[in-house]
């Protein structure tokens, strides 16, 4: 077989050998894989792999992998809650993955010219899912990587003019809706990861937010920007509002982060516009017409499992009622008070509305945070998703994992806090499932050694108290930098 080659295009290509031996004989396999070249390829083979037999390979990503799992060690639970959550964690760490070879050499976004980093170029940025938690995670455990996650992203806006989107192998597929970059950038930065060019990240950002001509990040952004919403002649009106308006919300913060004071004003304003979509008879968001009517007719249910429908991407109007995470008083206020919020909430999941599978009602569970006297429906909650859908078992995840998501989801359940807000660096408490987390953190961007989160108390209760670092915290939300400044958050159970 040596030189033989043969070239083959296509969608559903791939290749076959058969051997014959006299008895069963193990055959081993070397595969390079490049994005440049076949030279390439073969250059990645013969550095990664030298003369090194599978079990020698083996045992080094097996080393690897400790080391990187190693990074959060947990004590108490079971072994299938230990499986369960390093699976998670394992999981999490697939995507976004490598796109440059062993010599730094990618393809541009495009033209796929071959260009050359001295850092690592990223890719399988699917962002309407990672945005809400899986990029938090990589700030708090793996801040290095989520650093070089963010240069690539910068990287992208550079060879293209645009932030991605939905990025696959160097090229932008625009896959779901939103612009979900900034929410990113703007988490990253305000959690201290500040080692790249957050002048440019703003640049960027504020171009897909403003850009009213070829804008491939914000469809729709006229009227948008003229209503302060999208209508039903651009598709999954209501959900892409939301999307717009977090990210709206995130720049207003690195604005004011930044003490571009005018623009913090602009985004502000405009990060709550969704509340002119608000019906206050069905206490639900549903579309409106470009004429500014209520489309009609409007069924609150249509749009649940991933069913086409007027004003929702990938869900129903009561999957997106609360996914406004930035302005929860605002909405708060609009649904007549936390009463008529928390009954509200409490319907989405007793009329089994609430969505596992899918990303946009994830957070729900943990916005009875927000109604003093609540918080054990949060704590409650979060516990019967677990058990129900995260299982030891082939059939263990409530769906697609979503490029992590849905794992990052479980590993900070499982930790008991949760990023509730993305782009604002607070995290909201729950009941940890294991005794004591320690996470280790990277010396190169934390203080701190180490973040150690405890449980006391009854095995199965609710939350009595909170302490950080022996005092007494009276708050179920704390900020990043008091989290990790505090080095240890002790939750005692009742």
């Amino acid at each position: 077989m040596e030189g033989y080659r043969k070239e083959v295009l296509g969608d559903s290509i791939g290749s076959y050998f058969s051997y014959q031996f006299e008895k069963p004989t193990q055959v081993e396999v070397k595969i390079g894989v490049s994005y440049v070249s076949i030279e390439n390829a073969r250059e990645n083979l013969e550095q990664e792999t030298q003369d090194f037999s599978f079990e020698a390979i083996h045992q080094q990503a097996e080393a690897h992998w400790e080391q990187q799992l190693s990074k959060i060690k947990v004590e108490g639970g079971n072994e299938d809650d230990k499986t369960i959550f390093y699976t998670a964690l394992y999981h999490t760490l697939i995507h976004p993955n490598i796109l440059n070879d062993f010599n730094g050499e990618y393809p541009k976004m495009a033209t796929r010219e071959t260009l050359k980093t001295e850092n690592t170029r990223f890719t399988v940025f699917s962002f309407w899912d990672t945005y809400r938690n899986l990029h938090a995670l990589m700030s708090l455990v793996y801040p290095k990587q989520q650093s070089d996650m963010v240069k690539s992203m910068l990287d992208i806006y550079d060879e293209s003019g645009w932030l991605p989107k939905w990025e696959l192998n160097a090229t932008e597929t625009t896959t779901m809706v939103g612009d979900p970059a900034g929410i990113i950038l703007t988490d990253t930065y305000l959690k201290g990861i500040t080692d790249f060019d957050i002048e440019k990240a703003y640049e960027a950002m504020v171009k897909s937010a403003d850009a009213l001509e070829n804008n491939p990040l914000r469809p729709g952004i006229e009227p948008y920007i003229e209503n302060g919403y999208l209508n039903t002649d651009q598709n999954g009106s209501v959900s892409t509002t939301q999307e717009y308006n977090a990210t709206d919300y995130s720049i207003s913060l690195l604005a004011k982060a930044l003490n571009k004071k005018d623009d913090y004003k602009r985004f502000s304003k405009r990060s709550i516009s969704y509340r002119k979509l608000f019906d206050k008879d069905l206490k639900l968001l549903r579309p409106r017409n470009a004429d500014g009517t209520w489309h009609e007719p409007f069924d609150p249910l249509a749009g649940a499992n991933f069913t086409k429908n007027i004003g929702f991407i990938e869900g129903n109007a009561w999957q997106y009622a609360f996914m406004v995470s930035h302005d929860i008083k605002g909405l708060m206020k609009l649904m007549g008070g936390k009463k008529g919020f928390s009954e509200q909430l409490q319907k989405v999941f007793s009329t089994k509305q609430f969505d596992m599978a899918n990303e946009p009602d994830i957070a729900y569970p943990y916005l009875f945070n927000y109604v003093k006297g609540e918080e054990w429906r949060t704590q409650q909650l979060v516990h019967e998703l677990m058990d129900e859908y995260f299982q030891n078992k082939p059939a263990g995840l409530p769906g697609n994992d979503d490029t992590g998501t849905m794992s990052a989801w479980l590993i900070y359940s499982m930790m008991g806090i949760y990023p509730v807000s993305p782009g604002d660096p607070i995290y909201t408490i729950s009941t940890p499932v294991f005794d004591k987390i320690t996470i280790d953190l990277d010396s190169n961007y934390y203080q701190e050694k180490t973040l150690v989160i405890e449980k006391s108390g009854t095995e199965k209760g609710i939350i009595n108290t909170i302490q950080l670092d022996g005092k007494a915290y009276n708050s179920y939300f704390i900020n990043h930098s008091d989290l990790i400044k505090g080095s240890k958050l002790k939750i005692n159970l009742k």
